[in-house]
């Protein structure tokens, strides 16, 4: 992660300090205890478990590895991005261009305003007040993430594995609810899949340094159209475990 790397290059004291500072704050940041939402939605699994796609942990596992790949890989580079000093902005339009199903967008949104109130509390910085001033409504989920990182002193890389990690262990815990299943199936899940996060944060911080330079067009638009046809379907369910 980017503090790690900074402070390995050096010595002493100060560096040390530094480089525990970086890592705790990305801990707290990636805790699925912080106060932004996240523990409401599914991040589409909950209309897999209904569909039959999900049944266990071989087909959570299928059903993780697709969402990292496609929305995971996306929305890590929109909050790398945004770490790395990106127009917000314009980060939240590209955000909206690359979300095409309203139900997805408003649930991104609600989980933006979520964190923001989280990340302000915690990490109060100019930043954050004017993003939450721009879009009273809430920002892009990944939009606020990656300033959320930025303003906690974090870098691309950081913000891309804590958004990574969210987008496959938010199913995985929702499995855990919807099936009963067990949970040490659900984290033998999760670690597994981890070489494969490391490489779509490694991707996603790499394509944000481009749009450092070129703008948030050069960012992935990595789809994933049955999440987006289940997730207007999940939307309009009379009763429902999980908001999204």
């Amino acid at each position: 992660m980017s503090t790690t790397t900074e402070t390995v290059a050096g010595a002493g004291p100060a560096r040390a300090a530094t480089r525990t500072a970086g890592t705790a704050a990305l801990l707290v940041l990636a805790d699925g205890r912080f106060p932004a939402g996240g523990h409401a939605h599914s991040g589409g699994a909950e209309a897999a478990v209904k569909a039959g796609r999900i049944t266990d942990g071989r087909t959570l596992e299928e059903f993780c590895r697709g969402r990292l790949h496609t929305t995971g890989l996306t929305a890590a580079a929109l909050a790398a991005a945004a770490a790395a000093g990106v127009d917000p902005l314009a980060l939240d339009d590209a955000a909206d261009a690359r979300t095409p199903a309203p139900a997805l967008r408003t649930a991104a949104r609600r989980l933006g305003r979520q964190m923001m109130r989280a990340a302000r509390a915690a990490w109060p910085s100019a930043e954050l007040d004017a993003l939450a001033a721009a879009r009273p409504r809430g920002a892009h989920q990944p939009v606020v993430l990656g300033l959320a990182a930025r303003s906690a002193g974090l870098g691309p890389l950081d913000a891309a594995y804590a958004a990574v990690y969210e987008s496959v262990s938010g199913p995985a815990t929702a499995v855990v609810r919807l099936l009963s299943l067990d949970p040490f199936v659900a984290t033998a899940v999760l670690a597994r899949l981890a070489p494969e996060l490391d490489a779509v944060a490694a991707a996603a911080t790499a394509s944000a340094a481009r749009a450092s330079a070129e703008g948030p067009d050069a960012l992935p638009a990595a789809a994933a159209p049955l999440l987006d046809i289940t997730a207007e379907q999940h939307a309009a369910w009379p009763v429902r475990l999980f908001a999204s």
